[in-house]
């Protein structure tokens, strides 16, 4: 025990011409777009929660104007820091196409 640890050199190659990353760039934006979907649909959840819808079967929680104004303000703060990350991925989507018009595949 107490040795130090083997770690091995690895320099791996990595090779991709400006297409390839290009389209990388867009990949990402593609999968922080599925990301952005997929927290609407848990806020649509919420409301469908909370107003019994969701699951019908399951008595949903006692609803009152107090605890409705609650989750509408909390589903709305969300929803602007969602749209906030939408304005700044088409931003960086439009300033791809912009520089590389031709690079995209």
């Amino acid at each position: 025990m107490g040795g130090k640890a083997n770690i091995p050199n690895i320099t791996p190659i990595i090779s991709l011409t400006l297409g390839g990353t290009v389209n990388l760039l867009l990949a990402s934006i593609a999968l922080e777009e599925l990301a952005l979907a997929h927290i609407v649909n848990a806020e649509a959840e919420k409301i469908q929660y909370v107003v019994g819808t969701l699951f019908p079967a399951v008595t949903p929680p006692t609803t009152t104007i107090s605890n409705l104004l609650l989750i509408n303000d909390s589903v709305r703060k969300t929803l602007q820091d969602v749209i906030k990350k939408e304005m700044l991925l088409q931003f960086k989507m439009e300033n791809i196409l912009d520089h590389f018009p031709n690079e995209v595949t």
